[in-house]
């Protein structure tokens, strides 16, 4: 675990992985404003995701509350971001 703090939600992902594109198209299609960390990109964010999930999977998305999913469902995630008051 770590203590980073997240001000908006935030996807750990990769341009490769069909989850993560899945992830990313809802919180598209809901307006969501978010904040991508691509782990290919950035070589510090793979270590990063890993430290919040304590897994290598992705995505790992991170919402304000503190709360973070590792692969997601849209059903789990978009219950999660209105139970939140994200949308």
């Amino acid at each position: 675990m770590t203590d980073e703090v997240f001000d908006k939600v935030t996807m750990f992902g990769a341009d490769w992985c069909r989850d993560c594109r899945r992830s990313k198209a809802l919180l598209d299609r809901l307006g969501v404003d978010y904040a991508y960390v691509d782990v290919e990109a950035d070589l510090s964010a793979a270590d990063r995701a890993e430290a919040i999930s304590g897994r290598k999977n992705i995505p790992v998305v991170v919402l304000p509350n503190g709360k973070h999913f590792v692969e997601p469902s849209d059903a789990e995630l978009q219950g999660e971001l209105e139970a939140s008051g994200v949308v």
